[in-house]
């Protein structure tokens, strides 16, 4: 055996460690790639959100898992509390996801129905906006003929519009009369589309716009919550509700 044969062993040893560390760099270094992108995806561009409750029956079930776009109305920058450019501003009739003003780690889904500036009434469980009755096919009453009221109302008193001669003391806000109220600047009136089943402005007040997180785009995987079928994980998918997009 040569000298050059017999040093082999003992060179090629470190020659294959360092490819093998190499290997563990290189796939460390795109996991972080990965990491981060979908970081920064999630924070700014797109992000999923599961339909928790009926409030928004008639046009989203519960079970529907959304993709939400966060970047229409500017998304929020990771760790920084900094928002980019918004592309446009929540308009009426936009369905938005946004943080629950009473607690902000939980996020809600409503329909936008007032703006800043717009004067919202409702008479029996009709919505008026700006003095004129607001056309809303997408509304469903799944009570119909019950009007609750109660102290959750009662915010509604310090934003009523004075009328004359109307006897404000008299006035006793309820799920489906209340109003005219103005909407503060910086602010929305959501609602839900399912009306006798949603908490939403009526009960806990105007929306800051700053809660704001997006909108979805489509439904991209659904399923009913409970099943008693033997089969269950393919009969509660609800095939037909797939890339449904949601107006």
């Amino acid at each position: 055996m040569s000298q050059e044969s017999s040093a082999n062993p003992t060179t090629s040893a470190p020659r294959r460690a360092r490819r093998k560390l190499m290997v563990v760099v290189d796939w460390l270094k795109t996991i972080s790639f990965a990491l981060v992108l979908f970081v920064l995806v999630r924070s700014a561009l797109v992000e999923a959100f599961k339909i928790p409750s009926g409030s928004m029956e008639g046009t989203l079930q519960v079970g529907d898992f959304l993709l939400v776009n966060k970047l229409v109305y500017g998304a929020e920058l990771p760790l920084t509390h900094k928002r980019l450019p918004a592309l446009r501003t929540p308009a009426r009739g936009d369905v938005v996801v946004f943080s629950y003003p009473l607690d902000v780690e939980k996020n809600y889904v409503k329909r936008v129905v007032g703006i800043a500036g717009d004067t919202l009434e409702m008479r029996d469980g009709c919505l008026m906006r700006n003095g004129e009755f607001v056309e809303e096919r997408y509304v469903s009453h799944t009570a119909p003929g019950t009007d609750p009221g109660g102290t959750e109302f009662t915010w509604q008193r310090s934003f009523l519009v004075r009328r004359a001669g109307a006897a404000e003391r008299g006035y006793h806000p309820s799920r489906n009369n209340w109003g005219p109220s103005v909407v503060p600047s910086r602010h929305l009136f959501v609602l839900g589309d399912n009306r006798d089943n949603s908490q939403d402005s009526r009960y806990w007040g105007f929306l800051p716009d700053s809660l704001v997180r997006g909108r979805p785009l489509f439904v991209y995987w659904s399923y009913a919550p409970a099943s008693t079928s033997a089969r269950d994980w393919v009969s509660r998918v609800r095939w037909q509700r797939l890339l449904t997009k949601i107006e």
